[in-house]
């Protein structure tokens, strides 16, 4: 097609297999859009296109995205609001008729539906990290790291002591918006058991007000989901690793800290001293 359609907050650039949209920078531009950037859809990732009235004289244009396509849209799980939703193209109420034009041509070139076995619409590159309320999550690809805050923590995650999880361990990811009550990042491994409130999980980061903002948490969330998606099926029988001796060391420090705090007992820091010993 190779044509373009400005709205509010973005543009579409129409191609042949794909829609590419380019979210525009401002201060009304939701955060989320100018945290992305900038987008390719493929054709193939699509299976539905609406075109209905929206608030204050204007007409939105929807891409519906097939489940199983977006890893941001995985991610979120139906939790985004409205105004936040990344395949929405607001434009005024004059340019109906050529909205209308658009949807139709799209429809007509749209062939699949039903869940994707792939994401078909690339994942927010990273390095990325966000702050949390109970600490510092951060993401290079291949590992997420957690990093503990001394004023948000709970005891339960100190005594853990900072975690590094290798993609390779982990089975998903669940994102609870920041926006609404117990909103949270957790790690879903294999080998969890039953779950336990996230801020006393130490695969687990809580958001609060001010911290793990969509914009932040979510591109976030959708990078690990598409890095274990990527990674194919876990083994049956995960290889043993050496913890490394400098990460030990960080712990150590850290449950020494809290003994001195009084926060651990003599006998936890000596049992636990020893178990960290033991990986070595």
């Amino acid at each position: 097609m190779g044509d373009v359609l400005a709205g509010f907050h973005a543009v579409w650039e129409f191609e042949s297999d794909s829609v590419l949209i380019r979210y525009e920078r401002g201060i009304r531009t939701p955060k989320l859009f100018q945290a992305l950037g900038e987008r390719r859809i493929p054709l193939s990732a699509v299976e539905g296109v609406s075109l209905t009235p929206g608030r204050r004289g204007t007409v939105v244009l929807r891409l519906a995205p097939r489940p199983g396509a977006d890893p941001l849209m995985d991610a979120a799980d139906g939790q985004l609001k409205e105004g936040s939703d990344p395949y929405r193209l607001v434009l005024p109420a004059e340019r109906e008729t050529l909205a209308e034009y658009y949807a139709d041509e799209l429809k007509g070139l749209l062939t699949e539906s039903g869940p994707s076995d792939d994401h078909l619409v690339a994942a927010p590159e990273p390095p990325l990290q966000f702050k949390a309320y109970d600490g510092k999550a951060s993401f290079d690809g291949s590992s997420v790291q957690f990093r503990w805050s001394w004023t948000g923590a709970s005891s339960a995650k100190w005594k853990a002591g900072d975690q590094s999880y290798p993609v390779c361990d982990l089975i998903g990811v669940e994102w609870r918006s920041p926006e609404v009550f117990e909103g949270h990042l957790r790690l879903l491994r294999r080998s969890d058991a039953a779950p336990v409130p996230p801020d006393q999980d130490p695969a687990a980061v809580v958001f609060g007000l001010g911290y793990g903002p969509v914009h932040e948490s979510l591109p976030f969330a959708a990078a690990v989901l598409a890095a274990v998606r990527a990674r194919g099926p876990v083994p049956a029988v995960p290889a043993p690793s050496r913890r490394d001796p400098a990460d030990i060391a960080e712990r150590i420090r850290h449950l020494g800290e809290l003994h001195q705090a009084g926060l651990v007992t003599d006998e936890e820091f000596s049992s636990k001293k020893a178990e960290l010993l033991a990986e070595l």
